[in-house]
């Protein structure tokens, strides 16, 4: 008997829209893309003391989206990364919204920080490409209502609806349950291995990224009595087994394992 979705954990890994960027914010200056794109974050580092040089969501495209399945009982059953490998924006934004629309319309979908960025990101794109959204823009039950269970957004949930700062974010609460978070690269590296062309780097740091979410996400379900702290740990130990059995399959299994002490 087929696996019911209950869960759908997902991750978005983005790089700047420089030709976007050149066409907009230096229409009249002789510089090329990647140039509008350094130009652009020291313009942003000014603005916000140094605090920051990361590009709004506007102008961004997505490059890799991987996704967690997983049951009622809080158990992983698949992950895959849509157009494997070819990561082409658009077939990636079709994919995407399939999969919102039809295929996972009884899941709920588990984010970090996808109401600030990744669901953002896939709109914006939705319009960019006239792609069709009806149930997630029309239904107020659905993953854009901030209350619901449609979506659950972790960083949202934990930080009280922005009622504090989640400083650290996904790297500090992974590290504090004892998962990887971050190790060899952060987001801010992405964009330097696209032009590298290093998709492959960029899609192993989106499944850890996606990992760790999931194992966070496992904590909430503890907080909310919904699993007993000796049901995380069975449900973890069936994950480590989850991936040691599908590393040869899924890239990026093998390499969180690894940092996965």
């Amino acid at each position: 008997m087929e696996q019911q979705v209950k869960y759908v954990v997902f991750d978005i890994e983005s790089i700047p829209n420089a030709p976007l960027i050149k066409q907009v914010k230096y229409p009249h200056l002789s510089i090329g893309e990647h140039d509008a794109v350094i130009k652009f974050q020291e313009e942003i580092l000014n603005v916000s003391d140094g605090s920051t040089w990361f590009i709004p969501v506007t102008f961004q495209l997505p490059v890799i989206v991987s996704m967690l399945e997983v049951d009622e009982k809080f158990f992983p059953i698949r992950m895959h990364t849509l157009d494997e490998p070819q990561f082409r924006t658009e077939v990636i934004v079709n994919q995407f919204w399939e999969a919102i629309e039809s295929i996972y319309n009884d899941a709920s979908y588990v984010t970090f920080n996808g109401r600030g960025f990744d669901f953002p990101l896939m709109e914006l794109m939705a319009f960019r490409f006239g792609v069709t959204a009806k149930r997630h823009f029309k239904d107020k039950f659905a993953s854009r209502f901030r209350f619901g269970t449609k979506h659950i957004d972790i960083h949202d949930w934990l930080s009280n609806y922005s009622a504090i700062r989640m400083q650290g974010g996904l790297n500090l609460l992974a590290k504090v349950i004892d998962k990887p978070g971050k190790v060899e690269m952060t987001g801010d590296d992405v964009y330097d291995l696209f032009k590298e062309g290093k998709l492959q780097s960029i899609h192993e740091y989106c499944i850890s990224d996606v990992m760790d979410t999931y194992f966070v996400f496992l904590r909430t379900r503890v907080m909310i009595g919904e699993l007993s702290r000796e049901r995380e740990g069975v449900i973890i130990q069936h994950t480590r087994d989850f991936l040691e059995k599908n590393k040869s399959a899924v890239k990026g299994f093998e390499q969180y394992l690894t940092n996965w002490k």
